[in-house]
This record gives structure tokens, C-alpha cells and sequence, in this order.
């Protein structure tokens, strides 16, 4: 895919990016490399591969589901400016 200082201008203008003439140029030179390199990945033949979730694959290592802090609600609580039974009173923005 070709492109040009047009559509990099087109591209940061969509994007809201306030983009100058030599950072333009820069990201064109940038895109073109990505775009080139996603096209010699598209190249490679990888009928018969079966996908993977990992590359080495691993398996996620998971540990125990362990309560390590106990009920600290009230100590919590003491830090709002007001509460009522525990819980965070804050004013009503919607009517």
C-alpha cells in the first residue's frame, strides 16, 4: 500500500492531530515501514499452523483466591466528609 503526504495530512485531520510539513514527512516514512512489514507478514505461507494463545505455550500460572485484608469498612468510612450506614453520602447531580 502506497501512500502519500495527502493522506497523512487527511489521516491527521480525522484524528483532530495538529500535524506540521516535516512531521507529515516523518509519519509517512513511519507508515510506509509499518505497512511494508505487515505486507511481508501477509506474504508468509502459514496454512496448516494452528493458532495459539501463546507463543511458548505456557499456561497461566494462577494462584489461590485468599482474602487478605479484613472488613476495614469503618476505618474507611471515617475518611468520608458524611456517611450514613456505611456507606459514602455524596450530593444528588441529577434531578
Amino acid at each position: 500500500m502506497s501512500l502519500d503526504l495527502d493522506q497523512v495530512r487527511r489521516i491527521a485531520h480525522l484524528a483532530r492531530i495538529e500535524i506540521s510539513d516535516d512531521e507529515a514527512r516523518q509519519a509517512l516514512a513511519q507508515l510506509v515501514d509499518i505497512f511494508g512489514m505487515i505486507e511481508r507478514m501477509q506474504a508468509i505461507d502459514t496454512g496448516g499452523i494452528e493458532p495459539m494463545a501463546d507463543p511458548l505455550g505456557g499456561a497461566l500460572r494462577l494462584r489461590d483466591d485468599v482474602v487478605t485484608e479484613g472488613d476495614e469498612r469503618a476505618a474507611i468510612v471515617l475518611n468520608a466528609p458524611e456517611h450514613l450506614g456505611g456507606l459514602f453520602v455524596v450530593p444528588r447531580v441529577v434531578e
